[in-house]
């Protein structure tokens, strides 16, 4: 295991909301990022391998995760893939992999940000609080959401729940549905409109996504992979298209 585990600015442990955790096989340029993120006032590990992270997570929570791709014993593409099923953190990828393929297969496999090495601390540093403020962003949205709780909870027939703790979204059914952070993002904004259109402009916005081809592209699979889930009765997630309007969720939605 790395000598250079974790440099934070303070002897005492700081909230997950500061935790990142860094994947990085390159020693120097790990070290370097550790070292940048605790002067910023992070809470930060530094890990070589796959391997490792797994170890860290089983023991700490974090609440970001910044992956190399090119990993000595797994592909970093599975890494985020893990990540997004079985955890709450967020990802940014840290590569050296230009191509629009890996792009592409990053977004998928659950990355909310793609940077290119070399890059200038000061964007990662704001693709952290861009991240970090859109989680503050819908924590703030929560006296709306305890609204619409007591909206719902007046109809007597079932209806979907998103749970914030758990990041999870349960079928009318009772049967429930694991969600990446992505996904989660996703249903929460529209939940938050309560059967009202949000247009692809706000949601690529809301979920970081740039108003490009490629941004486009990555909230359309997105929304396909959201479709793809069901519950065990066959239950598909309600994402209705507008056409030329957006997306909205179409039927009762409970947020807690």
């Amino acid at each position: 295991m790395s000598n250079d585990i974790k440099k934070t600015l303070s002897s005492e442990p700081q909230e997950k909301n500061k935790r990142i955790i860094i994947v990085e096989d390159d020693r120097d340029f790990r070290e370097s990022l550790v070292e940048s993120l605790a002067l910023a006032g992070f809470d930060v590990t530094g890990v070589e391998t796959a391997l490792e992270f797994y170890q860290h997570i089983a023991m700490r929570s974090y609440i970001l995760a910044i992956l190399d791709l090119g990993l000595p014993d797994q592909n970093g593409f599975v890494l985020a893939e893990y990540i997004r099923n079985n955890t709450d953190m967020r990802i940014i990828v840290l590569t050296a992999q230009a191509s629009l393929e890996s792009r592409v297969n990053a977004y998928q496999a659950g990355a909310d940000i793609y940077l290119l090495k070399p890059v200038d601390f000061s964007e990662l540093e704001a693709s952290i609080y861009s991240i970090l403020g859109r989680l503050d962003e819908q924590r703030s949205r929560k006296p709306e959401n305890s609204l619409l709780k007591q909206a719902v909870t007046q109809k007597d027939e079932p209806q979907w729940t998103l749970l914030r703790s758990k990041t999870t979204l349960t079928t009318p059914d009772g049967d429930t549905i694991k969600l990446s952070p992505k996904e989660y993002d996703l249903i929460e904004l529209l939940a938050s409109y309560h059967s009202s259109v949000v247009s692809r402009r706000d949601l690529l916005k809301a979920l970081d996504y740039k108003d490009d081809k490629l941004g486009n592209r990555s909230l359309d699979v997105l929304i396909h992979r959201l479709r793809q889930k069901k519950g065990s009765g066959d239950v598909g997630i309600p994402i209705k298209t507008v056409h030329g309007s957006g997306y909205s969720f179409s039927e009762p939605i409970l947020i807690k």
